[in-house]
């Protein structure tokens, strides 16, 4: 347990640390770059995922802490839980910490990848792209075990 705890730590710091530093230059140096397929462009997120509930922006990030919070709790009352899937909660955390702190930063959250190729994409950031790498890792681990499951089913009839 704590050697998983450790590399949870070690990947949440990582990806929280280049995370901000990416968006502090795209705030502090005017990295925006214009491209064919995606642009580099700095946009501010007053809302959640596509803007969502802009109009709560000034409360948001009190609302992402309780959630975050209870998160946690619930985490240190399920260990087995944060267990089996302490990799995505290292990315999930790194990634929403880091977009929370955006909104304490900067007023709201720091987007720069804008995909307009084909159609237009909502502005996002690496943290964003993080956050759903460790939502797709709890959904292949939910099939895997579901799977697995079905099998021990199959073998005991």
């Amino acid at each position: 347990m704590k050697k998983k705890f450790n590399i949870t730590l070690i990947i949440f710091a990582f990806i929280f640390v280049i995370d901000q530093v990416v968006k502090y230059g795209f705030v502090n140096f005017d990295w925006d770059v214009e491209g064919p397929i995606m642009s580099l462009q700095l946009a501010y997120n007053y809302g959640v995922a596509f803007s969502m509930f802009a109009f709560l922006a000034e409360y948001l990030k009190y609302i992402q802490l309780l959630i975050l919070a209870g998160a946690t709790i619930y985490l240190l009352k399920n260990k087995d839980v944060f267990n089996d899937y302490y990799i995505a909660i290292a990315l999930i955390y790194a990634g929403g910490l880091s977009n929370i702190l955006d909104r304490f930063t900067y007023g709201a959250v720091v987007d720069y990848f804008y995909w307009h190729y084909g159609f237009e994409f909502a502005i996002f950031n690496l943290a964003d792209v993080i956050i759903n790498l460790g939502v797709a890792i709890v959904i292949f681990i939910q099939i895997k075990k579901a799977r697995e499951e079905k099998k021990q089913k199959e073998l005991s009839s």
